[in-house]
């Protein structure tokens, strides 16, 4: 692997807006001597380690002897050598982060790659062939969105030359901030491409139907490209050969078990570790998963080695090599060259046979699952392929099937969560906010019998024993302090209430000036905590109610707190 790195003159524009959206854009062609080098990368500022342009370079092209001929297109995430200021999000990064989907939350150590590669026959080069990628470069989860944008610039490149990449960057800094709970219309080389950002609950700021059907052009005399989604991947196309186990994959993502997907295709395996993560959504994946993973990854060592178990990872690999590297790892899916519904083939494997790992697709693992299949569930997909029913629904029905059991997993931690916030009238407006009480796993166990998921779900089995299995997992510690965090911040808001509602005028009568100022030090300081959730009415309070404290106090020491 090599650098050859040539840049566009663009230091004299400003990249706010593209930067929002895309870290930079590279091109990567196969040299004869260094290997895969990176030609180019867009804009010519982007700050960037070599080693992440190395790790670029060797994920930007097919890791298998399949051939790949003609166009492919797939994606990759890697974890960046590089953070910049501000853990390398950028102001408009930290105010969606404040407002998307958990699921869809950018992290400033990791990186996606969205590849469009080309290979085709041209007797004019050294070895016959002519080899190379366009990459998109994002810190943002927007699968769908960006697999669109790489297929419109791509080919533009490889037609037209640079000039054609130029004006695509150019039209990518005129696009909106990526704003959660609004509709964006992104124009990119004659086309329109128009999608909604999803939200948490309740922060959406429109109220009409995220992307609704449109009759007239987006912008005039653009191509309109509606989206229906920017991250979804098509889940039936995924697990179509797998189907009778897809309650053992929703189990083995769930508590976050080592799990390998080997294809020979990148494309293919890049989407099946994207669906698999999916599977438990609203619920975020909080360990590494790697779409498309190669031997020269940098944690290539770190996730190979024999001498300990397998870390809480989903990888994504094509290349042969990994079939003896990872056969101790306990899960192993493989897929077939071509997806099809067949709910006869690709039967459960046990254990992880690497005679039968090199000819049979399937799930190979020792896993146990706690959960039985929903068979109403697996019936009603079978007749679908039967009858013919379009992918999309079956998708819709797949994709409902298992936030439904996501959401009757969940609930009930949920309800627990929020049973263990102090009572409100406790709060005192002259006291530290109160925490959340801990997590008490037997307790919660003790609620399942009477508040479980069988009031909301259908599929039987042990849910006990796979909540403690849960337990265990990144998952579970990540949903939970993120829970802990948020009622924590709900707490300390509860109390500014507390605080605005005290006559703080009477408090003071009885207390010493020391205690008075540390008072004021106290509210002032928790005022600057931006992250909190209180209105703008509830600041202006507070700040009225210092400057009642402020008044009670001697002229020089309002002086200082004044000045200060």
């Amino acid at each position: 692997m090599g650098d050859q790195c040539q840049n566009f003159n663009t230091t004299k524009t400003t990249w706010d807006r593209f930067k929002s959206w895309i870290h930079c854009i590279c091109v990567v062609t196969f040299d004869l001597e260094l290997g895969q080098a990176l030609e180019m990368i867009y804009p010519s500022q982007t700050t960037m380690s070599d080693q992440d342009k190395t790790s670029i370079c060797y994920l930007a092209f097919p890791d298998s002897n399949s051939g790949c001929m003609g166009d492919t297109k797939f994606h990759f995430r890697f974890r960046s050598s590089f953070l910049p200021d501000h853990q390398g999000l950028t102001a408009a990064h930290q105010i969606y982060n404040e407002n998307c989907l958990s699921t869809l939350q950018i992290s400033s150590s990791y990186f996606y790659g969205f590849v469009f590669f080309r290979q085709v026959k041209d007797k004019n080069l050294p070895r016959d062939y002519f080899q190379k990628s366009v990459v998109i470069i994002t810190r943002l989860p927007f699968i769908t969105l960006f697999s669109e944008v790489i297929a419109i610039i791509a080919p533009e490149f490889f037609d037209h030359g640079e000039l054609s990449l130029e004006a695509a960057c150019h039209d990518i800094n005129q696009w909106p901030p990526p704003v959660p709970g609004k509709t964006v219309t992104l124009p990119l080389i004659g086309t329109a491409i128009q999608v909604f950002i999803p939200c948490q609950q309740g922060k959406s700021s429109e109220s009409t139907t995220p992307v609704a059907n449109v009759s007239s052009p987006i912008l005039p005399s653009f191509s309109n490209t509606i989206l229906t989604s920017v991250y979804d991947v098509d889940l039936f196309k995924c697990f179509s050969s797998l189907l009778p186990h897809i309650h053992l994959l929703w189990e083995l993502v769930l508590v976050a078990e080592p799990l390998v997907v080997m294809s020979s295709q990148p494309q293919t395996c890049s989407d099946m570790v994207q669906a698999l993560i999916s599977t438990i959504a609203p619920l975020n994946f909080c360990s590494d998963y790697r779409p498309y993973f190669t031997i020269h990854d940098n944690e290539f060592k770190e996730y190979t080695t024999k001498t300990h178990l397998p870390p809480p990872v989903i990888l994504g690999v094509t290349n042969p090599f990994f079939v003896k590297t990872l056969q101790h790892w306990p899960h192993i899916i493989k897929t077939s060259e071509s997806y099809q519904s067949n709910f006869k083939q690709n039967k459960l494997k046990k254990g992880t046979n690497i005679k039968m790992l090199d000819s049979k697709p399937g799930v190979y693992t020792h896993y146990r699952p706690f959960l039985k299949k929903d068979k109403a569930m697996l019936s009603k997909i079978l007749k679908g392929v039967q009858a013919k029913r379009p992918g999309e629904v079956q998708t819709a029905l797949l994709k409902r099937h298992l936030l439904e059991l996501t959401q009757s997993f969940m609930i009930p931690l949920e309800r627990y969560m929020a049973s263990c916030m102090p009572l409100q009238k406790n709060i005192s407006p002259y006291k530290a906010a109160p925490v959340p009480r801990p997590f008490n796993p037997d307790d919660f166990l003790a609620t399942l019998e009477t508040m479980g998921p069988q009031l909301t779900s259908g599929v039987k089995g042990d849910w006990p024993g796979l909540y403690r299995r849960f337990f265990k997992s990144p998952n579970f510690s990540g949903w939970y302090n993120t829970r802990y965090q948020h009622l924590s911040k709900k707490l300390r808001a509860l109390q500014l209430e507390a605080l605005c509602d005290a006559d703080l005028t009477e408090w003071v009568r009885d207390k010493k000036e020391v205690e008075i100022v540390d008072m004021i030090l106290k509210i002032r300081s928790k005022l600057q905590h931006s992250d909190l959730p209180i209105n703008s009415g509830t600041k202006e309070q507070l700040r009225a109610r210092l400057e009642d404290m402020i008044c009670t106090l001697p002229e020089d020491l309002k002086t200082v707190l004044k000045t200060s």
